[in-house]
């Protein structure tokens, strides 16, 4: 036990810091709106069940309906037609959920192109000067994009959002050691994504591969380029392909 009383400690004491990565979920989370004839995921939605009055004098409880891929979420293999015979995100390991990650800083270069797309040749610049990619982490793309909050316009800019590259969606997928990537956009692919060959890259090669993705977060710019450790947990849904997620990273101080 002294291991898990050295972690309680540390974060007790603030030596070890527990930053939250989730967007708040609401009425006015963005949501990725696809063209017809798609079907599209439903907005968060809030219904009062009682409020310590007749319907219910000592209790407070709300009824919620959601897509599972609203706000801050995880996908699981099973989402993308490439992992149709993997995971649905009950059944992903829960040692999986808590894995190390590393920081890849793009916001400079995202903000001067909101098409920004991460090449496999960023991703080994930084391991030349951090060291390499976790085997079983995140990496997480840092764009700077949660700064655009819940406006919703803002946040889906008319589909240029940043991304990574078919190339380094590929490479993700088949030859780094990682188990997921996690993003700041409404998805894990960019906003020009559909055009792509093939399209939306991160989850065909990613997910087909069995790996994961997560999306809509924030604080990323509290993480260092190494050394946080990331806890993601989706609800365990049965037969799911993925959820609305708390996601937490552990940052030493």
């Amino acid at each position: 036990m002294s291991l898990l009383s050295d972690l309680v400690d540390a974060v007790t004491s603030g030596s070890i810091e527990v930053v939250d990565l989730t967007a708040p979920l609401s009425g006015d989370t963005p949501i990725l709106q696809l063209p017809e004839p798609f079907g599209n995921t439903w907005r968060f939605q809030f219904e009062e069940i009682s409020r310590y009055d007749d319907r219910g004098p000592a209790w407070y409880w709300n009824n919620f309906r959601s897509g599972e891929h609203t706000g801050t979420h995880f996908d699981a293999p099973i989402h993308w037609v490439t992992g149709r015979d993997g995971e649905d995100v009950s059944q992903v390991p829960p040692r999986k959920l808590f894995a190390p990650a590393v920081v890849i800083d793009c916001a400079e270069r995202a903000a001067a192109d909101p098409d920004y797309l991460l090449q496999i040749d960023d991703v080994r610049a930084f391991e030349a000067e951090h060291g390499p990619l976790p085997a079983g982490g995140w990496l997480l793309l840092k764009t700077g994009w949660s700064a655009r909050g819940d406006d919703d316009a803002a946040y889906r800019n008319e589909g240029h959002t940043p991304g990574i590259s078919v190339e380094c969606a590929r490479w993700l997928a088949e030859e780094a050691p990682i188990a997921g990537v996690g993003v700041e956009t409404v998805g894990t692919d960019a906003g020009a994504a559909h055009s792509f060959d093939p399209p939306f890259p991160c989850h065909s090669f990613l997910l087909g591969a069995g790996k994961y993705g997560l999306t809509q977060l924030r604080n990323l710019d509290r993480l260092p380029p190494m050394g946080a450790v990331v806890v993601a947990a989706p609800l365990p849904i049965l037969r799911g392909s993925g959820s609305p997620s708390r996601v937490l990273a552990l940052v030493e101080r």
